[in-house]
């Protein structure tokens, strides 16, 4: 079987070389405000009429109950039973409103805190890396406005230019990120030791713990004591 980190998107953005040291962002909950879910919602009605798009809501309000349980059972599962949500959907059109999604509801939740952080990155001379278990189509425009260097982020599969809803890898949730770091880190030479990551919920703990750097932003109860106990940075971005 081959390794489920070599179909995960890399992609770079002009590089002449990767630097030796990187920092490692997760997404949703750290670089901006917002969930697979909010994504989901927003395209599947963003080209419905107001009240047909009310129905629809009311009619997806009990499978989100569901998916908070799962969610909470475990990350992983939660994510690949979600985006089957997407199966049948047509992949050009979804993947042009992911491009509108972003300028009409995902750039005004990107903390400013964060952009700073990145400049701030940028100007030391280290590279700046999403890795999220959000879809490459919905996280390529984040990327893209923020001049990221490379992305490491699931993809669905597609046939017939139709999402089948499974994804092409495992989710890249947990411990899946940080193997993906160390894969990317040891293919372009990265000092893991002087790198940073930056995540919000204990599902990043093994990310946090790859480098030599972690970083804390909104986190929850218990990985706020995690930090405190660890002496990591800590914020709170609004």
């Amino acid at each position: 079987m081959s390794d489920p980190n070599s179909k995960l998107l890399k992609a770079s953005f002009g590089l002449q070389a990767t630097p030796k040291t990187t920092a490692f962002f997760d997404v949703d909950g750290t670089l901006l405000k917002s969930t697979i879910v909010h994504y989901y919602i927003w395209m599947r009605t963003a080209e419905m009429p107001f009240l047909l798009k009310q129905l629809w809501l009311i009619g997806f309000l009990p499978k989100i109950v569901y998916y908070l349980i799962l969610d909470r059972v475990s990350r992983p599962r939660f994510n690949q039973v979600f985006y089957r949500n997407y199966r049948g959907m047509n992949v050009e059109r979804i993947k042009g409103l992911s491009a509108e999604m972003f300028e009409a509801y995902l750039r005004p939740k990107i903390f400013s805190e964060a952009v700073s952080q990145i400049q701030e990155h940028k100007e030391q001379g280290t590279a700046v890396a999403l890795v999220t278990g959000s879809l490459d189509f919905i996280v390529q425009p984040i990327a893209d406005y923020l001049t990221i260097d490379f992305v490491l982020a699931p993809q669905l599969r597609e046939e017939d230019g139709r999402f089948t809803g499974e994804l092409t890898t495992d989710p890249l949730i947990g411990e899946e990120k940080a193997k993906a770091i160390r894969t990317y880190a040891e293919q372009h030479e990265i000092s893991l030791e002087e790198s940073y990551a930056y995540g919000d919920s204990q599902s990043d703990l093994p990310m946090l713990e790859c480098v030599g750097n972690p970083v804390v932003v909104n986190p929850g109860k218990a990985l706020r004591e995690k930090a405190l106990a660890s002496g990591w940075e800590m914020h709170e971005w609004l």
